[in-house]
């Protein structure tokens, strides 16, 4: 599947973006999405992910109770809201999809994930 991210920007502290990502081909429903970001000098690292229908969802402990992860299997689309924004936010963002993954499951690992999309930047300014 194809993935392309959108919705970065410049926000300040505090304030909140909404990352969209759109996949085509099929089968998007039986795909496990993830959210992942690269800052510079750093690693990627995982951000969240969703089941295949949703019923499942995991976050990192740095956006815990922050960030919202969400699906539209009808429309082949994954979320990302990101609300309470700090500069340790910054990052390239990107969403993967897992295309082995099972239903219900979700990964953290990068290398489980053989979908990319071409990443956006978020930048939270002090």
């Amino acid at each position: 599947v194809q993935l392309q991210a959108s919705g970065g920007g410049l926000v300040q502290a505090g304030g909140s973006l909404r990352l969209s990502c759109s996949a085509s081909g099929r089968s998007f429903s039986r795909i496990q999405m993830g959210w992942f970001r690269q800052a510079p000098g750093k690693e990627r690292e995982f951000v969240g992910g969703i089941s295949w229908a949703g019923t499942r969802r995991d976050y990192s402990d740095s956006v815990k109770g922050r960030f919202i992860i969400s699906r539209d299997n009808a429309n082949n689309m994954v979320f990302l809201q990101m609300n309470r924004l700090k500069p340790e936010d910054t990052a390239v963002y990107y969403c993967a999809g897992d295309e082995n993954s099972v239903s219900g499951a979700v990964s953290t690992n990068a290398y489980a994930y053989e979908d990319w999309g071409q990443g956006t930047q978020v930048t939270v300014s002090s």
